[in-house]
This record gives structure tokens, C-alpha cells and sequence, in this order.
């Protein structure tokens, strides 16, 4: 399965979320790729603890390929990484992605990326993909490769009119590129469930019929702990209430059973 981790607006946790459920997937025993199309390179140092600017055999290097004149382009498994972390593998990040997206839209290379992710799928379980926030080359050709779309909402009135917009963008791509890509679930992030706004925001999503997933992530300071350790929390910190929040998140988005708190007035 490909999925894809978007939103336009930043700070709302678009690596975090990636990087977890993919180690969540790795720990499970499933053989896992993030792949990173964000300049900044969040989940790539995370994951790999090096920034992107050290790194050789980059998405920006795979899909450089595309417009450069060779004979023989390299296999996109020549551009994954271990991490330290068993079955968990990343395809970096590089600022060089800047530089290169005026070529790659000019050259129409928007497929490239799922054409690549299509043969990364014949060694990889499940694959998921990180990208910026901004709805850019880079994006769009996320949106085009992928099979499922989580939507991290930061639980705010701003976050709310961002989230409209972004439905609106993915339901025009769907529409012209593909038709196969579903929203599989908002995620509410950074939930303060004393707080009645963030509460009250939620219910009204899901009241209007959006696919708000019932799975809450909280506030912490764990996470900001688990970056600067460069670990996942299925490995940093096992037992913690995000962590099982994260684990019950997993299990709703495979269909499996879970015992949920309901959202309380």
C-alpha cells in the first residue's frame, strides 16, 4: 500500500506521523519505505539521524535521472537506506529538490515518481511518503503515486479552512490523474481533549460528513524527545500513552478492532 501524508499547512505533523505508523509497520514485521519529498528533510534526519545535505542517492538524485541524458537509469532501490531500525527503510530527502522541480515540471516527469514507486512496491510492503507543505510539483506527484491519503488537522479555525481547501485540491486531482487515490481518514493531532474547542471542531467535522479517523493523537512532549533521539516512539518509549495512540491508529487504518474513548461533550 502507498500512502501519502499531506497537508498545505506546516507545524501540523506531517513527518511525525509518517515516520511512526512506517516504524509501527517495520516493528510489525512488514518491510517499510518513507520516502521523503520534503526539501527540509524532517523524517529523513529522524529516521537516518543526518541531514539530507550529507546524503548521496537522494529522491532528488532518482528523479534527477528523469531529465538527465542517459543510457542506463540507476533501479529506484539503489536510492533506499537503512535505518538503524529492523525492515524500516528510507528514501532521503535533498535540498537539491528545490533546484530541480522548475526541470522536472517543465519536462512533464509528474508520473515518474509513481512509475518508480510501482517497482519499489515488488520488494516493499508498504510505502509511505512525507512531503512539504505546499501543494508543489512535488505534492502533486505524491498525490498522483499514492493509493490512500492521511490529512494530519492541527485542531484549529484555521487548520479547518486549510482542510477545506486541501479536499477541494485532492477532489481535482482525483478527477484528473487519479482516480484510484481515496482519503483515508483526517487525522486530528496535537488533541487536547479537556480543551472544548478542539472537541467541539472535531464533532463538527464529522457531522458534516468528513472522515475525521477515530483515533485522537495527543499533545506531548515525548515527540519533541523522540526527535532529538532520532527514534520512533515504538522504540524510544514503548509504553507511552502517544505511542499506544499511534499503535491504535495503525490498527484502525488495517481494519482492525480497537477499543475507543467516544468524544465527550
Amino acid at each position: 500500500m502507498r500512502r501519502v501524508v499531506f497537508n498545505q499547512k506546516g507545524g501540523v505533523g506531517k513527518s511525525s506521523i509518517t515516520c511512526n505508523l512506517a516504524a509501527i509497520s517495520a516493528a510489525r514485521g512488514k518491510r517499510t519505505l518513507v520516502v521523503d519529498l520534503d526539501p527540509q528533510g524532517n523524517s529523513t534526519h529522524y529516521l537516518l539521524g543526518k541531514p539530507a545535505s550529507e546524503l548521496k542517492d537522494t529522491a532528488a538524485d532518482l528523479l534527477e535521472q528523469t531529465v538527465a541524458f542517459t543510457v542506463f537509469n540507476r533501479r529506484p532501490d539503489e536510492f533506499v537506506h537503512a535505518t538503524p531500525f529492523k525492515n524500516l527503510f528510507v528514501m532521503p530527502s535533498s535540498p537539491e529538490l528545490d533546484f530541480l522541480e522548475r526541470k522536472l515540471e517543465a519536462k512533464h516527469k509528474i508520473y515518474k515518481l509513481r512509475e518508480a514507486l510501482k517497482k519499489l512496491e515488488e520488494t516493499f510492503d508498504a510505502i509511505y511518503i512525507d512531503t512539504a507543505p505546499a501543494l508543489n510539483f512535488y505534492t502533486r506527484s505524491a498525490l498522483i503515486a499514492a493509493q490512500r491519503c492521511l490529512i494530519p488537522f492541527d485542531c484549529d479555525d484555521f487548520s479547518r479552512q486549510a482542510l477545506y481547501n486541501i479536499l477541494n485540491e485532492i477532489r481535482d486531482l482525483q478527477e484528473d490523474h487519479n482516480e484510484d487515490l481515496v482519503v483515508e481518514g483526517i487525522i486530528a493531532n496535537q488533541f487536547q481533549p479537556r480543551a472544548s474547542l478542539p472537541r467541539q471542531l472535531v464533532r463538527e467535522l464529522i457531522e458534516e460528513g468528513l472522515p475525521v479517523l477515530p483515533v485522537r493523537l495527543s499533545s506531548s512532549v515525548k515527540m519533541k524527545e523522540s526527535h532529538q533521539s532520532r527514534q520512533p516512539l515504538i522504540h524510544m518509549a514503548p509504553k507511552h500513552p502517544l505511542t499506544r495512540q499511534y499503535e491504535d491508529l495503525f490498527r484502525v487504518l488495517h481494519g482492525e478492532t480497537v477499543e475507543l474513548e467516544p468524544l465527550i461533550d
